[in-house]
């Protein structure tokens, strides 16, 4: 009798446990080309990481035909946090909707988890017109809210909601202007003053920049680590051998932080080609995230800027590639990250999809490379590219006599849920 209660127990715990582990926007979305171009931005920005990370949220979708307007000739450090307010932090469908009851409530959006969001911006009012009409538009005054609810897409009950509603919620106040990122202002900011020293030097710098219009990510050493005990002796270093280390440093993706964490494939870089792998991976210490050369580690201390195509990170210790210093490797249990400051918090995050622009390789970019650097093997791009925490999951406000919805419920791991139940079922039963 014993034995047969356990296995129900187990049984069930184990559809409890593939109810709570998660899901996939994109994944959701994908069963429905009519959202193809929502979907495709949502991978592009990165924002599916942000979704799936969540465990109750509500995604407002917006058809190709919308979707395309909306979208036109913007870039993407505009596009991602316009869509940002289009994500709820809290499970709406029709049945909550409907007991709004003639009023209004105000829910937090993912918007409001960049730090970036001041005051009311980036709430989202939800009214009911009555009549089966729902409403939906910024908080702030100074937007309309005229985007009306049309139907459900798919709903996973307190987990995920994704609805299409007819128009894009506005907000003035978010929409940034168009990207012009200034590498040598952030760089020398963050006392990253040798690296940009060299790669000005070089020519690299101006590499980065044509990358960049596609998709970059840097990361940036601190002046610190060119002194470091283990630091490269650049002057034992030929020319196109210093370039390659430069080069060694970036990769040709948009990797923000949200999902760096979960990337577990090799990491190509701008110095990849054809005769030498010249990659790293990511590994994971505590709350310490490791960039992995096969030669040493180096932690990345924080994000510099974060600008859709764009990262850039610092840096504790200069990367060594196994192709110029595989002489120098070090056992793994001898490496250790240099106590400069302290780690950048991280957050688990949901591996993505691998839609991410990629960038050109800098020996295809017509004058802009001023050494070839030594040759190396291709090796596919990352999959999914990091991790960290948002300066808040579920941000409040004053908002009045409004009822403010939204919250993030970090997820049990299902395994735990099943070894307790089974523990207390081995008990009382």
């Amino acid at each position: 009798m014993y034995p047969l209660r356990l296995r129900i127990t187990v049984l069930t715990l184990w559809f409890i446990a593939a109810a709570v582990s998660g899901h996939n926007i994109t994944d959701i979305l994908s069963d429905f080309p009519e959202y193809s171009v929502f979907n495709d931005y949502l991978t592009q920005t990165r924002l599916d990481d942000e979704i799936n990370r969540r465990e109750t949220i509500t995604v407002l979708v917006l058809n190709n035909s919308v979707m395309t307007k909306f979208v036109a000739n913007q870039a993407l450090s505009v596009v991602k946090p316009a869509l940002s307010i289009h994500v709820l932090l809290d499970y709406f469908d029709m049945a909550k909707l409907l007991t709004i009851g003639g009023g209004s409530m105000i829910s937090t959006t993912l918007y409001q988890t960049t730090g970036n969001a001041a005051g009311s911006t980036g709430f989202v009012n939800i009214t009911d017109l009555k009549g089966g009409k729902i409403e939906f538009g910024s908080a702030d005054k100074e937007s309309k809210i005229e985007s009306l609810y049309t139907k459900s897409v798919k709903e996973f009950p307190y987990n995920i909601s994704v609805l299409e509603i007819n128009s894009p919620i506005i907000n003035l106040e978010i929409l940034p202007k168009p990207l012009d990122v200034n590498f040598s202002t952030l760089l020398d900011a963050a006392r990253c003053r040798t690296f940009l020293k060299l790669l000005k030097s070089t020519g690299v710098l101006d590499i980065y920049k044509k990358v960049a219009e596609q998709a970059l990510t840097v990361f940036a050493p601190t002046d610190l680590a060119f002194k470091y005990t283990g630091a490269p002796d650049l002057n034992n270093l030929t020319n196109a051998e210093l370039v390659s280390l430069l080069l060694y440093h970036a990769i040709p993706s948009y990797v923000p932080e949200i999902t760096l964490e979960n990337e577990k494939d090799p990491m190509p870089t701008l110095a990849t080609n054809n005769a030498g792998k010249f990659a790293f991976t990511i590994q994971t210490y505590g709350n310490s995230l490791m960039l992995n050369s096969g030669v040493d580690d180096s932690r990345v201390l924080k994000m510099v800027s974060d600008a859709v195509p764009v990262c850039i990170f610092m840096i504790d210790k200069v990367l060594l590639p196994m192709e110029l210093f595989a002489k120098r490797r070090v056992p793994a249990a001898a490496s250790s990250p240099a106590p400069e400051s302290s780690p950048p918090s991280v957050s688990a995050t949901a591996p993505g999809s691998s839609s991410t622009p990629i960038a050109p390789s800098p020996a295809h970019i017509a004058g802009t490379q001023p050494v070839i650097p030594p040759p190396a093997p291709t090796i596919p791009p990352a999959s999914s590219p990091v991790g960290g925490a948002p300066p808040a999951d579920n941000p409040t406000a004053d908002m009045g006599s409004n009822n403010v919805s939204g919250g993030d419920k970090r997820k049990v791991p299902a395994i735990f849920l099943v070894l307790v139940i089974v523990s207390i079922s081995g008990i009382f039963f």
